[in-house]
C-alpha cells in the first residue's frame, strides 16, 4: 500500500513520487490551501495540498479539507523542499505535495487528544490510541531495541535460549501464586510461574551450562509504579561459577546494552557495597549513588541522654540511633519539618527529632533539652553540621530506622537539588540469609529458598541462622534494583537444612520441592544466576518512572486492565467445567 514510511521522508527524495499511509496527526484548511501533517511510526511528515490548474487538483484539495484528527488516510504526492523548515522533526527540510488523498478509515471524535495531558486512567482505556502517541512509540522502541540488544549479546557469547514451563507446580517463593484449575485433573492446580528460578537450576544438572530466556512471571502481589502482576525479565543462569564470575559477565553485557540502546557508558568498573554497609550508610538495600547524602549513627553519643526514646534504640542490640544532615536545610519552615515526619511515618516512623543550626550558629531542636549542652554539641559535631544545616534524628529497630531515615534521605536529596545528573550503578553483596518475621514467628529468605549460604557447614549455619549471611548479590543503578542473584545451593543436605531453618518439614519440602532435591542428588554441578528486570531497565532507559509506560497492555495500580475490562465474572457452566465453585465475599 505504500513506498517508504512517513518519518524517512528525505531531501535525498525531492522529485520523487511516494506514497504513504498513516494518520492525520494535524490537519489545517487556510482556505484552500490545506496542510495535512501524516504520521507512522517512523515520524511526521508535512504534506501539502494546493490549488493548481492540474486536472484532478481541485479534487485532491477537497478531499484534504475534510480531512480529521486521527483519519486514517493513504497519500500519494511529489516530495519537494520545505520553504519553512521546521528543525524540530526529522523531515522537517521536505514536505509532500498531494496528487490523490484516500481516506481508508474515518475517525470518530477521540476520547483524548494526544497533545494534551489526559489522565492515566482514560490513556489505559483507549491505550491503542495512546500507544499511537509519539512520545509513547519512541518509549516502547527503547524496550524493543533493549531486548534485541540482550538477545544479539547473550546468543554472540554461548548463552542457550531454553524456554520454561508457564504451567507448573505451586512452589511459593515470596510472593502468591496465581492458580490455574486442571480441568483435567479434578481439585488440582497448576500455578503460573513467579520465576522460572527452579526449572534453571535443573537445566544446570542437565549441563547445559549457560541458559537465557526473556521470561514472563506472575506475582499476586500488591502494585506499584514499578511493579505488575506479570512482567518480563531476563533470566540468566551459569555452572561451574562463583559469585564474581556472574557479576562480571553480566555487568559487561550492562555496559554494552546501555551503550547500544542509548548512547550511555556506564562505569568501567561497578562499584561493590555490602548490605550492611548499604543499610548502615544510606538506609537503603537499593541506594542512589547520585545523592551525597549520607547517614550517621549516633547511638553511643545518646546511649545516656535523658531522651527515653533515643536511649531505649541505643541500648538495644537490635536498634539503631540514625542521624541524616542537610545542608542548608535550616531554611525549612515548621510546616515543611511536619511533611518530612509524615513521609517517614509512612515507612513506620514514630517520630522524627531535628536540631536547626541558624546563621549565627544557634541551635532549634525539641530535643536539647535532654541533653547537656556539651553533649548536644558533640552530637551535632558528630553529624558534620555546620551554621544553616538541619539534623534529622530517628529511632527504633534497626532495619526499620534505615528504612524510614533512607526515606527521608531520597525526599531531601530531591527536595534540595542535590542528586546529581547521570548513573550510578553497583552491586549490593552479602546480604543476610534469613530475617525474622514476627508474625509467622519463624525465619523467611531474604532472596528466595535456593540462595546459598556463605557457610558451607551445616551446623555452623543453623548455630548461627540470626546472622547468617548468603550469596547473594543484586545489581542497582540510580536507587532502582535492576538485577538480583544469588549463588545457589547444590547440594541436597544443605537445601534440606535450609527448608528446616525456614519452617519447611521434611514430607513438605517432600511434597513441593522433591524434584529439586532429587535432582541436587545426582551431581549436581555448583551453579548460580541472575534475572534482570526487564520493564524496569527499559523505564530507566526511557526517562520514565513508572514500568507501565514501557509496557504495551499494563494493568493499573488495582490490578485492572481498563482496556479489556478484566478480571471479569466466569459463567457458572465454564466454572464447572473445571470443578471450581466461588465462594461468596467474606463480610
Amino acid at each position: 500500500m505504500r513506498s517508504h514510511f512517513c518519518g524517512l521522508v528525505d531531501e535525498s527524495m525531492i522529485g520523487q513520487t511516494v506514497t504513504l499511509c498513516g494518520w492525520a496527526d494535524v490537519a489545517r484548511d487556510l482556505g484552500g490551501l490545506c496542510f495535512i501533517d501524516l504520521r507512522d511510526h517512523e515520524g511526521i511528515v508535512q504534506v501539502v495540498a494546493e490549488p493548481s490548474d492540474a486536472a484532478g487538483n481541485a479534487a485532491v484539495v477537497a478531499a484534504a479539507a475534510k480531512v480529521h484528527y486521527e483519519d486514517c488516510l493513504r497519500i500519494t504526492g511529489v516530495v519537494r523542499a520545505r520553504h519553512s523548515v521546521n528543525d524540530k522533526i526529522r523531515t522537517g527540510k521536505v514536505e509532500v505535495l498531494a496528487t490523490e488523498i484516500e481516506v481508508l478509515n474515518k475517525a470518530e471524535p477521540l476520547p483524548f487528544h494526544a497533545h494534551e495531558n489526559a489522565g492515566e486512567d482514560i490513556r489505559l482505556k483507549y491505550r491503542y490510541l495512546d500507544l499511537r502517541r509519539p512520545e509513547m512509540q519512541k518509549m516502547m522502541r527503547t524496550r524493543i531495541k533493549l531486548v534485541q540488544a540482550l538477545r544479539r549479546y547473550l546468543d554472540g557469547r554461548g548463552f542457550q535460549d531454553i524456554e520454561t514451563p508457564i504451567l507448573t507446580k505451586a512452589t511459593p517463593e515470596g510472593a502468591r501464586d496465581f492458580l490455574v484449575p486442571a480441568r483435567m485433573h479434578p481439585g488440582e492446580f497448576y500455578a503460573l510461574p513467579q520465576s522460572p528460578q527452579l526449572f534453571k537450576q535443573i537445566l544446570m544438572v542437565a549441563g547445559f551450562d549457560r541458559y537465557y530466556q526473556i521470561a514472563r512471571c506472575f506475582r499476586d502481589e500488591a502494585l506499584r509504579a514499578d511493579r505488575q502482576l506479570e512482567f518480563t525479565q531476563l533470566d540468566m543462569e551459569f555452572a561451574w561459577v562463583r559469585e564474581r564470575d556472574v557479576q562480571d559477565a553480566v555487568e559487561g553485557m550492562i555496559r554494552a546494552i546501555f551503550k547500544e540502546v542509548i548512547d550511555v557508558e556506564l562505569d568501567a568498573e561497578f562499584p561493590r557495597l555490602t548490605w550492611a554497609e548499604a543499610m548502615r550508610r544510606y538506609g537503603s538495600d537499593k541506594p542512589d549513588l547520585r545523592n551525597p547524602l549520607e547517614l550517621v549513627d549516633v547511638a553511643e553519643l545518646v546511649k545516656a541522654c535523658e531522651f527515653k526514646v533515643f536511649t531505649d534504640a541505643a541500648n538495644d542490640p537490635d536498634g539503631r540511633v540514625a542521624a541524616l544532615r542537610i545542608p542548608g536545610g535550616a531554611a525549612l519552615s515548621r510546616k515543611q519539618i511536619d511533611e518530612y515526619a509524615a513521609h517517614a511515618a509512612k515507612y513506620g516512623a514514630k517520630g522524627l527529632a531535628y536540631a536547626k543550626l541558624d546563621e549565627n550558629g544557634a541551635v532549634n531542636s525539641p530535643v536539647a533539652k535532654f541533653f547537656s549542652e556539651g553533649a548536644f554539641a558533640a552530637l551535632l559535631a558528630a553529624t558534620g553540621a555546620q551554621k544553616g544545616d538541619i539534623v534529622f534524628f530517628g529511632a527504633g529497630g534497626y532495619n526499620k530506622t534505615s528504612d524510614f531515615m533512607g526515606a527521608v534521605r531520597l525526599k531531601a536529596g530531591k527536595d534540595f537539588g542535590l542528586v546529581a545528573e547521570g548513573w550510578k550503578p553497583l552491586w549490593v553483596t552479602d546480604f543476610p540469609m534469613f530475617v525474622w518475621d514476627d508474625e509467622a514467628q519463624r525465619y523467611v529468605a531474604l532472596h528466595h529458598p535456593f540462595t546459598a549460604p556463605a557457610v558451607d557447614d551445616i551446623a555452623e549455619l543453623r548455630a548461627n541462622a540470626k546472622t547468617a549471611v548468603s550469596r547473594g548479590y543484586d545489581m542497582v543503578l540510580n536507587g532502582n534494583e535492576i538485577g538480583g542473584g544469588s549463588i545457589r545451593i547444590h547440594r541436597s543436605d544443605m537445601q534440606s537444612a535450609v527448608f528446616e531453618l525456614l519452617g519447611i518439614g521434611a514430607e513438605e519440602a517432600e511434597g513441593k520441592f522433591g524434584f529439586l532435591l532429587d535432582a541436587l542428588r545426582f551431581g549436581a554441578p555448583p551453579h548460580g544466576g541472575i534475572a534482570f528486570g526487564i520493564d524496569r531497565i527499559a523505564a530507566l532507559m526511557a526517562g520514565t518512572e513508572s514500568i507501565r509506560d514501557v509496557i504495551a497492555f499494563p494493568k493499573t495500580t488495582t490490578a485492572q486492565c481498563l482496556m479489556t475490562g478484566a478480571p471479569s465474572p466466569v459463567p457458572d457452566a465454564q466454572l464447572a467445567e473445571v470443578h471450581v465453585m466461588v465462594r461468596p465475599k467474606a463480610e
